[in-house]
Parts: structure tokens; sequence; C-alpha cells
């Protein structure tokens, strides 16, 4: 028997909803990054889930197979070219697969086998439509021309608040270089997606400090305090 999800995501795209029909995988640990593609599926009419880790993407792929994948480079687990070759090289193929991060990796991206990349902060509604639908068949697509919007979207704090206190958790075993490498890349892709410069500018500071083999405690501190300041603040100050 149908469901109310079933009729509404097997209907065909319109101008206004040129994504209905879809389902999107995005593989993203961080929840604010992760709220913003969640509402631009929305707006669309895609339908959304989410996985954390390389590890949980596994799992959802070994129960069914979306028609988008979009892939953070930098995950918790691994990198996520390791999940775009996988499954750019299986069969059946996942019609769209397009890796994101807040660092310039696009070739990285395409090299693996994606069709396309996603360059973070996510916020133009209207081009993450046009990074899917350009690579989608022709019986996916809207038969009419699609309704060009110039609405950004902007996650609630709530979500960056999350990624705040898990980075704080991370950050209290932040001796291993591995551990730092996860806190630089996590945070700078937050940072960008939330527009929090100062942050920014401290995660630069300590990934500057270990580029150039000097005692990284200082940058760790100031990048904690930081991180304790915002989440006090709730958001960006």
């Amino acid at each position: 028997m149908e469901t109310l999800d079933d009729l509404i995501f097997t209907r065909a795209p319109t101008a206004r909803r040129p994504l209905l029909g879809v389902t999107v995988l995005v593989v993203e640990d961080s929840r604010f990054a992760s709220e913003a593609v969640r509402l631009m599926c929305l707006r669309s009419g895609a339908r959304i889930r989410r996985a954390d880790s390389l590890e949980n993407a596994g799992r959802h792929l070994a129960i069914y197979r979306p028609t988008v994948l979009l892939v953070d480079v930098g995950l918790p687990d691994g990198s996520g070219l390791s999940l775009i070759r996988a499954t750019a090289t299986a069969s059946p193929r996942i019609e769209v697969i397009l890796g994101m991060s807040g660092d310039t990796n696009t070739q990285a991206a395409l090299a693996a086998g994606a069709d396309g990349f996603l360059e973070k902060p996510v916020q133009s509604l209207s081009a993450f439509q046009s990074a899917i639908l350009e690579h989608l068949p022709a019986n996916r697509q809207p038969p009419a021309p699609r309704a060009v919007t110039n609405e950004m979207i902007h996650p609630d704090l709530v979500a960056y608040r999350d990624d705040l206190n898990h980075v704080a958790q991370v950050l209290n075993d932040a001796d291993a270089d591995d551990t730092l490498d996860y806190v630089t890349q996590f945070l700078s892709g937050v940072a960008r997606s939330a527009q929090d410069h100062d942050l920014n500018a401290a995660v630069a500071h300590l990934s500057q400090l270990r580029r150039a083999g000097r005692n990284p405690n200082e940058g760790v501190i100031a990048l904690t305090q930081l991180v304790q300041t915002r989440i006090a603040a709730g958001g960006p100050v």
C-alpha cells in the first residue's frame, strides 16, 4: 500500500520543485553543513538521508541506492575520496556523485570519479539545484524551465552549536597529530559555512604552527577557548 511519502516522492519534477522524485544521501559530519543541504532538498522537493561517517554511509548504501550522493572529502574515519572511487565504479552506478569541501579539492574529487563538486559553504539554492540537475538524465528533468531563485540558505545556529560541542569533545584528546588534522579540517569547514571569520583565523593559526614544526599547544589552547566562547554565546559573536 502506498504511503503519503511514496506519493510525494514519486511525483514528476516541476519548475518550482525540480528535484521531486530524487533521493539524496549526504555524507557529512558537520550538522551545520548537513542542515543547509537538508533545507535545500526540502525547497527542491528531494528526499534526504544523512550519514556522518564512511562507516555509516556504507550501512546506508547496503540497504538502498540514492539518486544523488553528496560526499564531504574530509570525514572522521577517512577520506571521502575513497567512497567516491568505490561508488563511481560500482554497478549499477548512482546517477549523480558530487564531492564537497571547504577547500578547493575539485580536481581530486573529479579524478576519484565524481560528476561534479560543491564548494562549501553551500548557500545558493539555485547553484545547488543546478549542480545536481546538470547530471541527471532527461526523464528526471523538470518539464519546463526551472524557476531560478536568488534564495540563500542559512541554517539554524543550533546546528552550529552542535558542531562546536562535538569538536570541544575531540579537542580534549587533541595530542595526536591525526586528531588535530581532523579538528582543523572540520572546524575550517564549519567556520566557512557559518562565516565565522575569527574561528577560521584561529584554525589557520593552529595549522600554521603545525606546518612550521612548532609546538601547537598555543594554537590548541586559543582554539579551545574560542570554541567554548562560541558555545556559551550560542554562535558567532
